[in-house]
């Protein structure tokens, strides 16, 4: 069974850093897409970046470019989102998602959709003040 337990969210100031981790089991970490989004109170969940093992493609949304940067480490089946200069609008609950590889590979522009993903991790909440 897929598992994905992400963490790392908290409190930051606006300016600051955080680092989310995606610890992921039950499948094969050499055939992935996993994806980070977010939702924030009253707003709909927003993709926010994917990573993809075949290759390492990368996809950004446009509000989080040249601020965040999505990672892994397949020895520790760990993807990894580094979120620096932070701001309010920021501030959500962190979900990250598992596709097949092969299903974002074949329509890339597809990755910000939520129904593309099948297994969800907890969430985990990051809190941006000003």
């Amino acid at each position: 069974e897929v598992q994905l337990q992400a963490s790392g969210g908290g409190l930051v100031q606006a300016g600051g850093s955080l680092r989310l981790s995606c610890a992921a089991s039950g499948f094969t970490f050499d055939d992935y897409a996993i994806a980070w989004f977010r939702q924030a109170p009253g707003k709909e969940r927003e993709g926010v970046s994917c990573i993809r093992s075949d290759d390492g493609s990368q996809y950004y949304a446009d509000s989080v470019k040249g601020r965040f940067t999505i990672s892994s480490d397949n020895a520790k089946n760990t993807v990894y989102l580094q979120m620096n200069s932070l701001n309010p609008d920021d501030t959500a609950v962190y979900y990250c998602a598992y596709a097949p590889s092969a299903r974002i590979r074949f329509r890339p522009s597809g990755w910000p959709l939520s129904r593309k993903y099948d297994y969800w991790g907890q969430g985990t909440l990051v809190t941006v003040s000003s």
